[in-house]
């Protein structure tokens, strides 16, 4: 019996012992957001010594860590307003993946005590508070030997500001800042020192999803990337009858797309534009500027662009892109350019289909803009498809003016290019001197390009 007892005790000592060690973060309730939150800020240590167990970190004492490094990069996740206090439902995902990919200091800031509330300004509020605490922290850290480089604060929503605030209390020296949808209530319009901002870190990169409701419009990085224009993401809801995913889905968005990139499933490849109308009409479809790099992707590594972006001036680069409605959201993007010689200009649409040596078709998944037609001159069509087919056996074009009354008219192609934005060391493929019905559906099998037209 004195063995069964002490076994007990011996026990519970364990389990109470793991329970004061293994913090996490804080769940509240919609009662705790209707009664308001005083800001309480927690920060959550998690290492590859204990991916599944945080330490809870003192903002005066790093030393009395026992997993943190300070000589590794370290990265904070700082969340955004918390309406109804529940936890991210993306925060145990972009922290196994980011301890998988890097050997780092991952710090969530926990305040959600603060974050949870009804009363969106009340967060707001608490926004440079947390920043303060973070400087804190952060200066504890360079005393005991940390580098302002190795320190990347990734901010969702209001997380976003706040790491701004944080960058400018040391004047822009952090090594980097990821914004996910940067929130634009309270924000738009403000000046740069009351928002993030382009010069808080050395590389600042944003995506904006929900510019139009929740997020942020304007650029604040060195590059800012705009899925699907910036709203309105495919695969969200367009009613309220969805419920809460109408209000979210698209600020949520972003988040998502940052964790595809973590995933390395397909590299979300970027077109550097000045509109996304632009980008639509094909008008973005080469990445000169950075070559030898390709086009720029997006998310994680992003910063590999960093020494091209910061040449511009001013250093601020805006870059569009679409995305398929699941994840991991990847679009295989293709140029298609066309050489007519009709006597007459033609205005109308393209529709593009591919067919791989299996026999599977896809037809792109973007609406390009109407495109003209004039002779000899080069029309440029943008196509999308959301599976990457590495051998196309065959084509199928369809011309379409879209109109229901009048003639019927022809598109004589002198020479049709397909070649792959996505992967451009690919081969472009050709078709020469051959016409279009309009509504008719022309397929044919392309050919690889005469070395004059690649």
């Amino acid at each position: 019996m004195l063995k069964l007892f002490l076994f007990v005790c011996l026990t519970c000592w364990v389990r109470s012992d793991t329970e004061k060690q293994c913090q996490e973060f804080t769940d509240l309730g919609i009662h705790n957001a209707l009664a308001g939150t005083d800001l309480k800020v927690k920060l959550l240590l998690y290492t590859r010594k204990n991916q599944n167990c945080s330490e809870s970190l003192s903002d005066s004492n790093t030393t009395a860590s026992t997993n943190l490094d300070v000589t590794k990069k370290t990265v904070f996740i700082i969340h955004g307003f918390r309406p109804t206090g529940s936890s991210p439902v993306w925060l145990k995902d972009i922290k196994e993946l980011l301890l998988s990919l890097e050997d780092i200091n991952l710090i969530v800031v926990d305040w959600n005590r603060g974050a949870t509330t009804v009363i969106y300004q009340n967060a707001v509020h608490n926004t440079r508070k947390v920043a303060e605490i973070l400087r804190k922290y952060i200066d504890q850290m360079l005393e005991d030997g940390a580098s302002l480089d190795s320190i990347y604060m990734i901010g969702v929503s209001l997380g976003a500001h706040i790491a701004g605030f944080v960058g400018k209390m040391y004047n822009g020296e952090l090594g980097r800042i990821t914004g996910l949808d940067p929130a634009g209530p309270s924000f738009s319009g403000k000046p740069p020192d009351e928002r993030l901002d382009h010069t808080d870190a050395q590389f600042v990169d944003v995506i904006h999803t929900d510019m139009d409701v929740l997020g942020y419009r304007k650029p604040l990085g060195n590059i800012d990337f705009y899925p699907n224009g910036g709203a309105d993401q495919p695969g969200c809801p367009q009613t309220v009858f969805a419920g809460t995913q109408y209000f979210k889905c698209d600020h949520q968005r972003s988040v998502f797309l940052f964790l595809s990139s973590l995933r390395q499933s397909c590299n979300i490849t970027t077109y550097p534009c000045d509109s996304y109308l632009d980008f639509r009409k094909g008008k973005c479809a080469n990445c000169e500027a950075f070559q030898p790099m390709p086009c720029p992707v997006l998310g994680y590594y992003a910063d590999k662009w960093k020494n091209y972006l910061l040449q511009k001036d001013p250093p601020v680069t805006t870059a569009y892109f679409d995305t398929s409605d699941q994840e991991p959201f990847c679009m295989y993007n293709y140029f298609v350019d066309i050489i007519t010689w009709n006597k007459s200009g033609r205005r109308g649409f393209i529709r593009i289909k591919i067919t791989d040596n299996a026999g599977n078709t896809i037809e792109s998944k973007i609406n390009s803009e109407a495109a003209t037609f004039e002779q000899y001159r080069q029309a440029g069509i943008l196509a999308g498809f959301d599976e990457d087919f590495d051998k196309i056996s065959k084509i199928s074009l369809t011309f379409s003016t879209r109109t229901l009354i009048g003639p019927k008219y022809k598109l004589r192609i002198l020479r049709m290019r397909l070649r792959s934005l996505t992967n451009p060391e690919r081969m472009q493929l050709c078709r020469y001197d051959f016409v279009l019905l309009e509504n008719i559906e022309t397929t044919f099998k392309p050919i690889p390009c005469q070395e004059r037209d690649k």
